[in-house]
């Protein structure tokens, strides 16, 4: 057996936004990690990992088949991925992490040291289309595991391979990239914190990430937008923007500002409030179209249903009257129900996969 570097196997493929650092390489977001060519009988990797409350979980799979998932707990350790294969076949293995950036633990990290091997590395190609998935707690895979009536908001019961944005990209042979956060929306988070906004955070690898480890580890160096550009972008945002509507007053604690979204006395939606969402969608076009010049930009909505549906659109009007880009759009997704919900009454597998069919779909016609 062969113990060899990361830095040092350069037919390696990385998928998901991290660093150019690759002692170790440091994986942030929903589905990042790594993919090989690799023969051989044995295949085992060495991660190093760190949380202080939300210790992550991975999966894998050989061949394109799902193999494995499981919980890492803290250290620097080899795991196996394959032993007693066939030696002379070519595997092609892929690691996904299966947690999300946690914004709460600025220590919830999976670092990959190094392979080891008794076979030999082969290039892996890179797929005709690149597909970058924008979301909330449906892009990430949150409730995705466990019994239907689970509330537990634990790591377990989020997965990078039930989700719709997995299935789209494998049923269209596309290369893929996950940039989400739970509870998170277009201009502010699901109990009214405006700090939770994806927009504000999209061109940093990943600065929604507290901590001095964060930057340390270059969480908040700006991301190189140009080293990879998709030919679609996904935006799934909207659902804890209009949940906020029914959450009481945010406070911050540490300096006393206060923040809500406002409904008028007979339960219709406070216009001002409304516009400044709109707004917000308008300038996160905009934000989008800047760093990802060629993509076709959809924006989904409708799992958990679509009470937003109308801001929504009304932004996309604005910024496609504004910019005079029409390489944008409007997508709406299958709602869950009692048969397709999964746990913490998110949507289920079943539910993912009616939205991976109706996104397949429809790129399809677009490319």
């Amino acid at each position: 057996m062969t113990e060899t570097a990361v830095k040092d196997i350069k037919e390696l493929k990385v998928h998901g936004r991290t660093t150019i650092c690759r002692e170790p390489l440091t994986l942030f977001w929903t589905a990042s990690g790594f993919e090989c060519n690799v023969s051989g009988s044995e295949l085992w990797v060495e991660v190093e990992v760190t949380y202080d409350t939300y210790e992550p979980w991975f999966s894998y799979t050989v061949n394109g088949d799902w193999i494995g998932r499981q919980m890492l707990l803290k250290g620097r350790y080899w795991i196996p991925l394959f032993r007693g294969m066939n030696p002379d076949k070519i595997k092609n293995v892929r690691f996904y992490k299966d947690l999300q950036a946690m914004s709460d633990d600025g220590s919830s990290y999976i670092h990959i040291h190094a392979l080891r091997h008794d076979g030999s590395f082969y290039p892996v190609e890179d797929k005709k289309l690149r597909i970058e998935f924008i979301g909330d707690s449906i892009t990430s895979g949150e409730g995705l595991f466990g019994a239907k009536e689970e509330e537990d908001w634990i790591p377990m019961f989020f997965s990078s391979l039930r989700d719709y944005a997995y299935l789209t990209a494998k049923e269209l042979d596309a290369d893929y990239r996950v940039f989400s956060q739970s509870g998170w929306g277009v201009y502010n988070t699901w109990d009214n914190n405006r700090k939770g906004a994806i927009p504000k955070y999209y061109k940093e690898i990943c600065s929604l990430m507290p901590g001095e480890e964060n930057e340390r580890l270059g969480g908040k160096q700006p991301h190189d937008f140009s080293k990879w550009q998709p030919d679609i972008v996904v935006i799934n945002l909207g659902t804890n923007d209009a949940a906020s509507f029914d959450q009481p007053e945010w406070v911050d604690e540490k300096t006393g500002e206060r923040h809500k979204m406002r409904k008028n006395p007979d339960g219709s939606y406070c216009e001002d409030d409304i516009a400044a969402f709109e707004h917000a969608v308008v300038d996160f076009l905009y934000t989008l179209r800047e760093c990802n010049p060629k993509a076709h930009m959809i924006w989904c909505y409708g799992m958990l249903g679509i009470p937003f549906q109308m801001p929504i659109l009304e932004g996309i009007s604005m910024y496609r009257k504004e910019s005079k880009d029409s390489g944008v759009s409007y997508l709406q997704l299958p709602n869950v129900n009692d048969m397709s919900v999964g746990s913490r009454q998110h949507p289920g597998a079943l539910c993912h996969k009616q939205a991976a069919e109706v996104l397949v779909d429809y790129i399809r016609q677009l490319v």
